[in-house]
């Protein structure tokens, strides 16, 4: 399950008005498939988008949302596979761990929220946090009550002035770790459980060049959810190959692009235009961008000449350039060069913000 796959299908049902029910993990204990912060989306006629447990307990959270929508009211589940999978399920599932979910109902009538400003972050540029109620046995905080920080105050809240400013000062916290986590805050009479979903749209990677080799980097992009934009100066090169992953395409001259594209949109970008001149300037461009991953394609000693012939432009661009791009997997033809790279930059863009 991706991020972009979820949305897809939230965008969809959304559209017919359907029910749906919000899963999500909160709290984990041993092996488990998923974390706390994992999300699905469940159908009031049991259809579901995301997967919790590899599919081991679908079926049952499919049956509890309709308890769910049925009454109205969020509610927690535990599962504790290690004690009982043999006992409950009739088979060993593969995990031994234990997993707490929030199911939380998502209605037409209310927008949706607050997963439609969930799924607003998730297709803009920056990781932003959402912030539900647990369990509470404080007067009027609510479970199920919750808070989407975006930008420009553009997010959603239903919670109680009174508990917002310990939320706020939470959820900083949290979007500085980057990872999700569940907090206890205490008030007059009482206290309650707050889960703060750290929300991180797919990673945007920008791929220089159209040719045969690009195009198993696209579909493995794709494949993980990723937002892919491909440009090349040559129209013949996009109009051959299939980049149907991708979700936009440039044409433009090589020394033109930065007054197209938004370098800083992008967590990576892989120059493969096997063109030495335009490839000295993409770089050139890139330097001044943030860019956190810059990958290029051929021999070390191309990537030593590429930079001696930028000059100044080298030092800025010295500590992200990986070239040759990719893990050495031992791999020959694009489908492996093309798996190693994107394999990189998993390692080096999305795992240290993840922890997956």
């Amino acid at each position: 399950m991706t991020v972009s796959s979820l949305i897809s299908a939230f965008t969809d049902w959304s559209a017919e008005g359907r029910p749906l029910v919000l899963a999500t993990v909160f709290e984990t204990a041993g092996s488990t498939y998923s974390k706390c912060g994992a999300q699905m989306l469940i159908t009031n006629d049991g259809r579901f988008q995301g997967m919790l447990s590899g599919g081991c307990l679908e079926g049952d959270l499919a049956e509890r949302a309709r308890a769910v929508l049925d009454s109205g009211s969020s509610q927690s589940v535990v599962y504790d596979l290690g004690k009982n999978d043999e006992e409950l399920w009739g088979l060993g599932v593969g995990c031994d761990g234990l997993m707490k979910i929030f199911l939380q109902p998502l209605m037409p009538d209310t927008a949706y929220e607050p997963f439609a400003s969930m799924a607003s972050v998730f297709a803009g540029d920056r990781m932003q946090v959402a912030a539900t109620v647990i369990e509470s046995s404080i007067a009027h905080l609510h479970v199920g009550a919750a808070k989407v920080f975006a930008l420009d105050d553009a997010g959603f809240s239903d919670l109680p002035d009174f508990v917002a400013p310990k939320i706020d000062v939470l959820a900083c916290e949290i979007l500085e770790s980057g990872q999700s986590v569940c907090r206890r805050i205490a008030a007059t009479l009482g206290e309650a459980t707050i889960l703060f979903t750290v929300l991180e749209p797919p990673p945007s990677l920008l791929v220089l060049g159209a040719g045969l080799d690009a195009e198993p980097v696209v579909s493995f992009a794709h494949e993980l959810g990723w937002r892919v934009t491909v440009q090349d100066h040559r129209p013949a090169y996009l109009e051959a190959g299939n980049f149907s992953g991708a979700a936009t395409l440039h044409c433009v001259a090589v020394d033109e692009l930065s007054g197209v594209v938004d370098f800083d949109q992008f967590a990576a970008v892989i120059i493969m235009s096997h063109h030495l001149v335009s490839d000295r300037k993409y770089l050139q461009q890139i330097a001044e961008s943030n860019i956190a991953y810059v990958g290029l394609l051929g021999p070390i000693d191309r990537r030593r000449r590429l930079l001696e012939d930028l000059g100044t432009h080298a030092r800025k661009l010295e500590a992200r350039l990986h070239g040759p791009a990719g893990i050495d997997i031992g791999g020959r033809g694009p489908a492996s060069i093309a798996l190693s790279i994107i394999a990189e930059i998993h390692l080096e863009i999305v795992r240290p913000k993840t922890g997956v």
